[in-house]
């Protein structure tokens, strides 16, 4: 925003200098609040609609969300009644208490608080200016639209989203008062509208006149009906009934919030990759359609990836484009199942013989290297029973990532950790890319890095948590080995 209003300066400075003041004066009004620990709990208590950006200074996305989000509050400043947009340096000592109680994860990370901030919702929609307006003029008014007229349905139910139409004899009554309530629940996920008159709809059966929840979607059987207004029944509902017996991931972006909603589903999450334009993939794509509508309900979804589009899944689960078609089921406990190169009929026998646990886990893991003569080892998934369980040695292993600047900062400290123990038979100073291979063993808890264990040659693991210098991890190493084997070490020296 910063350049486009010092453009409109220069320009309106050739035209008279009254405008330029005036502009000036603009631009230096800040629409976008600033909250921090000592104006956020009062600030928030006096809207009942606000929206927060929890944000870092140093954040690179923060950073570009800035001049949208500002040019935004700018905007919703003129709406009547006027709807205010804040921040919050979540980065802030003073401030991490709050963030905390947000539960603030990354950045930047938006909420909207309601109710003077007795509610509280995720915010999910665009990151750019216009698309803020919308998504936040649609989020402060009525969580449900009332439908009137065919038009107002067209315009409420598209042919690429989820709406929720709620049709009632009257708008009184529990039943209304409960399908409001999933309304102010579900709002930030969902649309939804509410109609007198089902004539108005474009689907379903006309002549109703409920009460009864119409679920508008754009894949499957295109609607479904409830007449359990239960708020536990409804909203379940909805939430099944919005993820298709088969999500389709392919490059069309309307099809994405389909495949978010799948990834963050509890179920078990089998995926199909293909060349969904190859010949002779119908036939895959049918049996495995099939199979989808035999275990629905059954704790798995199912999910079809074409190639095209499938590349960072491949990498993350460490599988091949020569492996296609394949099937890769993954469950919450981490574990991975996988059959490569499949034909149509494999899919079902193999499906059955998975949910009678007849089917192995997969580990993704990197090659074993041919040469490892550095003196910090390679451990690979495939390696790691081996050179850390059954080796017999007192193991320092650290989960690292390419990437990670710390890691890097760390590699020469551990070099020189593993030169000094060089000549001691009994301690193996070894790396593991927890990015390229799985960590099967329940004993390492690596949820950032580099994470550093120790494994002790009698069986204790213990996690490093000291400074990172050469002298400290000796000395925990000194602490922690086995000291049976160090004597035994010692006397073979001598």
């Amino acid at each position: 925003m910063a350049r486009s209003v010092s453009i409109w300066l220069a320009l309106a400075a050739i035209v008279c200098s009254l405008t330029v003041i005036s502009a000036e004066e603009s631009e230096s009004k800040e629409f976008v609040l600033t909250l921090d620990h000592s104006n956020f709990t009062d600030t928030v208590s006096k809207h009942d609609f606000i929206v927060v950006e929890f944000y870092a200074p140093w954040c690179g996305h923060c950073k570009n969300l800035a001049p949208e989000y500002e040019k935004a509050a700018s905007i919703l400043s003129k709406h009547d009644p006027p709807i205010f947009l804040a921040k919050f340096d979540a980065n802030d000592d003073a401030n991490k208490e709050l963030a905390s109680k947000y539960e603030i994860k990354g950045y930047p990370t938006l909420k909207i608080l309601r109710n003077g901030g007795k509610n509280v919702q995720e915010y999910k929609g665009p990151r750019e200016a216009d698309g803020i307006v919308e998504y936040v003029k649609k989020q402060s008014g009525p969580a449900s639209a009332e439908i009137k007229s065919a038009e107002d349905a067209s315009n409420l139910i598209g042919d690429k989203k989820i709406v929720v139409v709620g049709i009632f004899p009257k708008f009184s009554g529990e039943e209304f008062e409960s399908y409001i309530a999933l309304a102010e629940k579900l709002r930030s996920d969902y649309e939804f509208g509410h109609t007198l008159d089902a004539k108005h709809l474009p689907r379903g059966e006309s002549s109703v006149t409920g009460p009864v929840v119409r679920l508008f979607k754009p894949f499957d059987e295109l609607f479904v009906d409830l007449k359990d207004f239960n708020l536990e029944a409804l909203e379940k509902f909805v939430e099944e009934s919005s993820i298709p017996i088969v999500t389709l991931f392919d490059n069309d972006p309307s099809n994405h919030p389909f495949v978010i909603k799948f990834y963050n589903s509890p179920n078990a999450k089998a995926m199909l990759f293909a060349n969904l334009s190859a010949e002779g993939v119908d036939s895959v794509k049918s049996k495995y359609r099939e199979v989808a509508e035999q275990y629905k309900g059954q704790g798995v979804s199912f999910l079809l990836g074409d190639v095209e589009a499938s590349q960072g899944a491949f990498q993350y689960f460490g599988i091949q484009e020569s492996q296609i078609p394949l099937i890769i089921v993954q469950n919450n406990d981490g574990k991975k199942y996988l059959k490569p190169n499949l034909e149509a009929d494999h899919i079902a026998p193999w499906m059955k013989d998975y949910k009678e646990g007849k089917v192995p886990p997969y580990v993704k893991s990197e090659p074993i290297p041919e040469e490892n003569n550095e003196p910090v080892k390679v451990v690979v998934a495939d390696t790691l029973e081996d050179m850390v369980f059954k080796s017999g040695k007192n193991v320092l292993l650290e989960f690292y990532a390419p990437w990670c600047g710390h890691c890097k900062k760390l590699a020469p400290i551990l070099d020189e950790v593993a030169v000094h123990y060089e000549k001691d038979a009994k301690v193996l100073i070894a790396k593991l890319d927890a990015t390229a291979n799985d960590i099967a063993d329940e004993n390492f808890d690596v949820k950032g890095y580099p994470t550093v264990y120790f494994r002790s040659a009698n069986g204790n693991i213990t996690p490093y948590e000291g400074d990172r210098s050469k002298e400290d991890i000796i000395d925990f190493i000194e602490k922690n080995r086995d000291k049976a084997v160090h004597q035994e070490s010692a006397k073979d020296e001598l």
